[in-house]
């Protein structure tokens, strides 16, 4: 056990030297390994970011809540879009009538958003607002929180008073870090009054961050903002009692639905009922794709590395027959040489896959404090690039020292005269 210990020490000892004795060979060698260790992790990297931005968006959803919409969660070369766009919207009477009949649901909601209206306040105004019209079990289904201030109240919401609640960046970039609470803003022609800001979420990949939004009772939105327009794409969110499951919930809705439209036995539903978990199983498909793709760019790049790294083994086989021959003759087995060439291989990509990395974590905080875009390496990651790099070394450098090891010692040394 000790001889094979001391035997690996000094082959990895000797396959250092090597490699301090050509600096230049191995800058060139590394640069190969370095760039595709970088191309693949990078890729992983934004994927990982970007499928967690995707989930937490998606989760913050609720995992029991269904949204009656006009157009279906599904994507393919089947989705029949010429038949969804006949649907008609859903409307805020239609929200009142499931909140009369459902009897499986804890909250039901109305909602419609009108994307780049202009807030004013005095001599300041902020552009490219999203205002919400919403009913007032919002509150419920979101589980908004608040800074400061508070929701509406269920008579304000009934009655439609002109307030609202808005997030966190309007209330910033229109009160100057002043409290927001009792300052009236102009908005769409009308006077609101601000009587809550929401808690900074920050950005969300699918666009359900309430930071940029201002949010308005839907009864008072009925009278300035046309709810049944394509342009708000209005939909009701459901969330159902606890205990009761998403199926449910669905099938009482798509019941109530066809009794609210009033669709005969045969005639195909004109809504769609969507819930998260049809955008999480969309997600697992599309980033499962973009996780191959990954795989494909990330290995031609490794592929010209492992042959990079190949070929400046063989060659320091060729400069180094002549020694190879005197360890021989002087009683160094095979897998001394074996493991001497194989360990100079492999401590090659090991360097360049450190290198690389190193580039991936260079990046990550260029892209959170230039982008402001949450992109972090992961310890997954580092493990796959280092494992990568080890991998791409054994294989690219089990030739050339298989080949050194099984010289003969008379022919090595005769090549070296």
């Amino acid at each position: 056990m000790k001889h094979s210990i001391r035997l690996i020490r000094e082959s990895i000892i000797m396959s250092f030297q090597a490699l301090s004795v050509n600096k230049l060979r191995t800058a060139l060698s590394l640069l190969g390994i370095t760039i595709g260790i970088f191309t693949i992790i990078l890729v992983f990297t934004v994927v990982d970011s970007l499928e967690k931005n995707v989930r937490e968006s998606v989760e913050s959803m609720g995992d029991n809540v269904v949204l009656v919409q006009k157009w279906p969660w599904a994507f393919g070369s089947d989705y029949a879009w010429w038949k969804y766009l006949q649907r008609p919207l859903p409307s805020y009477k239609e929200m009142e009538e499931l909140r009369l009949r459902a009897t499986l649901a804890e909250a039901i909601s109305f909602e419609g958003y009108l994307d780049g209206k202009v807030i004013k306040y005095r001599g300041n105004s902020i552009e490219n607002v999203t205002v919400g019209a919403v009913s007032h079990d919002f509150a419920k289904i979101k589980a908004v929180e608040l800074l400061e201030g508070r929701y509406f109240t269920e008579q304000e919401s009934a009655a439609g008073k002109p307030i609202a609640v808005v997030g966190a960046d309007v209330a910033q970039n229109l009160f100057n870090n002043e409290s927001a609470l009792g300052k009236e803003v102009q908005l769409l022609g009308r006077k609101f009054t601000i009587i809550g800001v929401f808690v900074k979420e920050g950005s969300s990949i699918i666009g359900t961050s309430l930071d940029e939004i201002l949010i308005i009772p839907a009864n008072y939105a009925r009278g300035i903002i046309n709810l049944r327009s394509e342009r708000i794409q209005p939909f009701i969110q459901v969330k159902g009692k606890p205990g009761i499951s998403n199926d449910e919930l669905t099938s009482e809705l798509t019941s109530l639905m066809r009794s609210i439209r009033r669709l005969r036995p045969r005639e195909e539903d004109d809504f769609a009922l969507n819930e998260s978990k049809l955008l999480s199983n969309q997600v697992t498909s599309i980033f499962g794709v973009l996780s191959a793709a990954g795989w494909i760019i990330g290995g031609f790049s490794i592929l010209v590395g492992g042959f990079g790294i190949a070929n400046i083994m063989f060659v320091s086989v060729k400069e180094r027959t002549h020694i190879i021959g005197i360890q021989k003759s002087l009683g160094a087995r095979r897998t001394f040489i074996l493991i001497q060439f194989l360990s100079e291989a492999v401590a090659l990509c090991l360097i360049g896959g450190m290198i690389g990395l190193v580039m991936v974590f260079a990046v990550t905080l260029a892209a959170q404090y230039l982008a402001d875009f949450s992109l972090a390496l992961s310890l997954t990651n580092i493990i796959r690039g280092l494992g990568i790099s080890a991998l791409i070394g054994i294989i690219s450098g089990f030739i050339p020292a298989y080949t050194a090891s099984h010289l003969d010692p008379v022919e090595a040394i005769r090549s070296g005269i």
